[in-house]
């Protein structure tokens, strides 16, 4: 079964054959494999919309204000990032911390 891209404008009408072209999809059966198994209820309750997720860390909700004692050339090489460098530093924490084997050097 070959695949088919299309892109729709979605500032435009629709045309008449894209209108069918959709028609015939909705009608098209789904065919499930080893790649696209049959999900229980269970499982579809457990997906969730990544722009949630996303909206979700962005709230301030999630995050605390701490204090950080930074070394001048610490800081200078952040603000070298550019605007939201207090951003880019904490994934930057985050992801040394979700590191074992950084984190146990860095311990020592």
């Amino acid at each position: 079964m070959a695949i088919i891209k299309k892109t729709i404008d979605r500032t435009t009408e629709l045309t008449q054959e894209q209108l069918e072209m959709l028609k015939e999809a909705e009608n098209t059966p789904y065919v499930y494999d080893e790649d696209n198994q049959v999900l229980t209820k269970k499982e579809l309750s457990q997906f969730r919309r990544v722009s949630d997720i996303i909206k979700e860390e962005r709230k301030g909700t999630n995050k605390q204000n701490i204090t950080l004692r930074l070394s001048p050339r610490t800081i200078s090489k952040a603000k070298m990032l550019g605007k939201g460098y207090t951003s880019i530093l904490a994934k930057i924490i985050e992801k040394a911390l979700d590191n074992p084997e950084l984190t146990e050097i860095l311990m020592k």
